[in-house]
């Protein structure tokens, strides 16, 4: 019997095998019923086809997800945020190349004037200019590469940045008679200081050639730095820096450096056509009410630079976010 089935099961080639459908077979199904399973499916591949996108990821028969492009606005905040932190960079290289020129030309890591170094005033500008080409950095390095931890890191720095010049902003405002005072010690300071430090020679300077003042409150206080002193032993006692001198250019083209000497010893009717009698801290408190608009203006438009940025960065993380979940 066993050997009957095991022959029975090889094809032999003379065996004859009918492969035709019989509508008489259990195995073939009816017209009719082909028919309405024809129906059924047609219905069900509607069904697929006309469903959300995510039943389509999971009813594809290979499995994969649909490719989604970045729009034209994605590609646009992308690379704004991109050029305007590459711009801001450079911006910030150059300030902490100046403060690095700044303190290598003056010596300033020398070992008799390191200790010092704190009170440097170039050390301002290689303190912001490393913050700044590091924030600026962070945030085109985040979106040329859509590194979400780069971007938070970013717009986290951003706010907290704009909260702190809110808050000076308030506390300036309200404690203004104090500033006042800060600043008049600060410029007497530098008027002490005029012939020892560069830096704070040079700022003197130049606010009094542009404010066209003399001295913190009046010319008289030059009386405190013991070069311009009248107990002085030099040729600049009782005297000015040429940069108080209402011309202290001889024929309009050379620099007269001796233009301020013995300007104390002159009455104020005398000296006011050699010297400006008024004081710069006056002058600063004109020039600020003078652009009280344009100060205003400026600092709502770099807050509002700064807001814009956190928007766009914001908007970028969304977009990256919901990119990477589609992909």
């Amino acid at each position: 019997m066993r050997q009957y089935l095991t022959v029975k099961k090889f094809p032999w080639p003379w065996s004859r095998r009918d492969d035709g459908q019989n509508e008489s077979s259990p195995l073939i199904p009816k017209l009719g019923a082909a028919k309405a399973e024809d129906e059924e499916l047609g219905h069900v591949d509607r069904k697929f086809q006309t469903g959300t996108p995510s039943d389509q990821i999971h009813n594809s028969p290979t499995g994969t997800r649909p490719h989604y492009s970045y729009s034209l606005i994605d590609y646009f905040l992308k690379y704004f945020l991109f050029l305007c932190n590459l711009i801001f960079t450079v911006l910030g290289l150059v300030v902490l190349g100046l403060g690095i020129w700044g303190l290598v030309s003056k010596e300033s890591f020398a070992q008799e004037k390191i200790g010092s170094i704190g009170t440097d005033p170039m050390l301002i500008l290689l303190t912001l200019g490393f913050l700044l080409t590091l924030l600026c950095l962070t945030g085109c390095v985040g979106a040329l590469r859509e590194n979400c931890c780069l971007l938070k890191l970013f717009s986290a720095i951003v706010l907290v940045l704009i909260t702190i010049q809110v808050l000076f902003a308030i506390v300036a405002y309200s404690m203004q008679d104090q500033i006042e005072g800060y600043l008049q010690s600060g410029m007497l300071a530098a008027i002490a200081s005029y012939q020892d430090d560069l830096d704070l020679r040079f700022i003197t300077d130049e606010i009094q050639l542009g404010l066209q003042c003399c001295g913190a409150d009046t010319y008289r206080d030059w009386e405190l730095n013991v070069y311009y002193n009248c107990s002085a032993p030099g040729v600049l006692a009782c005297g000015v820096p040429a940069t108080c001198c209402v011309d202290a250019l001889e024929n309009g083209t050379v620099w007269n450096s001796q233009c301020g000497v013995g300007a104390q010893l002159l009455d104020e009717f005398t000296a006011q056509s050699v010297i400006f009698l008024g004081g710069c801290l006056g002058g600063i408190s004109r020039w600020i009410k003078q652009h009280e608009s344009l100060i205003g203006t400026v600092a709502v438009i770099v807050v509002g630079v700064q807001i814009l940025a956190v928007f766009v960065t914001t908007r970028l993380i969304e977009s990256i976010r919901w990119h990477k979940a589609h992909a």
